[in-house]
């Protein structure tokens, strides 16, 4: 793992150099996607870090999504806006993440999961667009950091009856008192706040909507992919304890997910509209996690990397039309068919894989998430059936209120993108529509 821990403080060096971090950051992607080449179960061991196949696919996801956020950002540079110190601080998240993602030990885990929390608060606030950004971060450190101080105490009380924290030592504990059900819990919310499950969601469209576009990418596809890789993690530990409180949390979740799809529907802002549909497509998430199946899991995996990559590129477009326009509401922004004709390609590739259409991984994984939590329970069918028809409906009324209707504009203007910005949306949209031909890398 320090083979690809070094690169990255490396690249800190050339903070000024804009394109050799674009293409460090491209290259390096590219080198450890094709590290690759066996199906042992962990490998590169050493010094309290490895990878599992789900380690690696979010490790690679996180390359991916940083290597497009630097893309993306090029505004950033042509401002002059503190560009080093923004490259700085992405490059810091990313380490941080490589750090969570590979690391065997909870503890280690526990710090580079919250240490992921600092840099991203700094981008918030320092690269945001309105003054309400102060209230966002606030938000969003609270949010996280409150629960997940019972995570802390929960893994040294686990250090104290085990004498372990490996990762892959652990083994599930026969647990059934009352303090046990407490401890269950501690561990888990911190983990269910960061995906974020319904009710514990406030924080993210705050955050999203305040973030700078870097910010929102990362979020929308690397952090929220957090809390569920977490939770693959924890579970482990408490398997007959969450088999007596699983059907909490997928009816939670489902009824959750139902109600934040009708909320989708009455969102003026492009930003706030993506974002809540975040939490919708998470809380699909969380239903196949504790359902403790090979679909839900497999289900689970392949919808967080497809929401990863859709839901950055829908980002990366609202910002599009944000840095044109200058207002993300979709009161403004419409008829961008007549502004931005071939955007509309982009818009409607996007939106059409946001609501699990063929061939994206979103639909492989919405089907092994309905496969796997309806075997669990028949009466899911209602809300999974709910939820994918409302997550078409709000995806096609966002498609069609910003696309269509007249452009208001004194002078007929026609501004379509930079190749820079097709390239960033391509890179978005060719690995979430082709990784369904091998489907083997997710199905675990």
């Amino acid at each position: 793992m320090l083979k690809l821990i070094f690169p990255l403080l490396l690249l800190m060096k050339f903070s000024k150099e804009w394109s050799a971090v674009q293409l460090g950051l491209l290259f390096l992607s590219f080198m450890f996607g094709i590290g690759c080449y066996h199906e042992f179960f962990f490998f590169e061991v050493g010094f309290m870090f490895g990878m599992d196949s789900i380690s690696y696919i979010m490790i690679y996801l996180s390359l991916w999504i940083m290597s497009l956020v630097v893309l993306s950002s090029q505004k950033v540079k042509d401002l002059s806006n503190f560009h080093s110190s923004f490259i700085v601080v992405n490059l810091l998240l990313l380490l941080a993440l490589v750090v969570t993602f590979s690391s065997m030990d909870y503890l280690l885990f526990y710090i580079s999961f919250e240490m992921s929390l600092i840099p991203t608060l700094v981008l918030i606030l320092g690269w945001g667009y309105q003054p309400e950004r102060i209230q966002a971060g606030t938000y969003m450190l609270f949010y996280t950091l409150a629960f997940s101080l019972p995570l802390l105490s929960s893994l040294l009380y686990l250090f104290h009856s085990k004498g372990s924290l490996t990762i892959i030592l652990s083994n599930s504990m026969d647990l059934g008192s009352y303090m046990d059900a407490v401890w269950y819990f501690a561990t888990v919310w911190a983990f269910l706040v960061k995906i974020p499950m319904y009710m514990f969601h406030l924080w993210l469209p705050k955050a999203h909507v305040e973030a700078p576009v870097a910010g929102s990418m990362i979020l929308a596809g690397v952090l929220l992919k957090l809390g569920g890789y977490g939770l693959i993690r924890v579970l482990v530990l408490f398997q007959p304890m969450s088999s007596s409180f699983n059907w909490m949390w997928v009816s939670l979740s489902l009824i959750g997910g139902v109600y934040v799809s009708l909320m989708c529907l009455r969102q003026m802002d492009m930003k706030s509209l993506i974002a809540y549909s975040s939490v919708a497509h998470m809380s699909l998430v969380i239903c196949g996690l504790m359902v403790f199946s090979w679909w839900g899991l497999s289900g689970g995996v392949i919808v967080m990397v497809g929401h990863g990559l859709c839901s950055s590129g829908l980002f990366c477009l609202a910002n599009i039309v944000y840095e044109r326009i200058g207002s993300r509401s979709l009161f403004v922004s419409k008829g961008l068919l007549s502004f931005m004709p071939s955007m509309g390609l982009w818009w409607f590739l996007l939106s059409v894989s946001n609501m699990a259409s063929p061939p994206s991984l979103n639909l492989l994984g919405e089907i092994s998430l309905i496969v796997g939590v309806v075997s669990w329970s028949k009466l899911s069918v209602v809300g999974l059936s709910m939820l994918s028809f409302f997550s078409a409906a709000y995806t096609l009324y966002m498609y069609s209120l910003s696309q269509h209707g007249v452009f208001y504009n004194c002078l007929y203007a026609c501004c379509s993108g930079k190749v820079r910005e097709y390239l960033l949306l391509f890179l978005h949209w060719f690995p979430l529509n082709v990784l369904i031909l091998n489907t083997n890398v997710f199905m675990i």
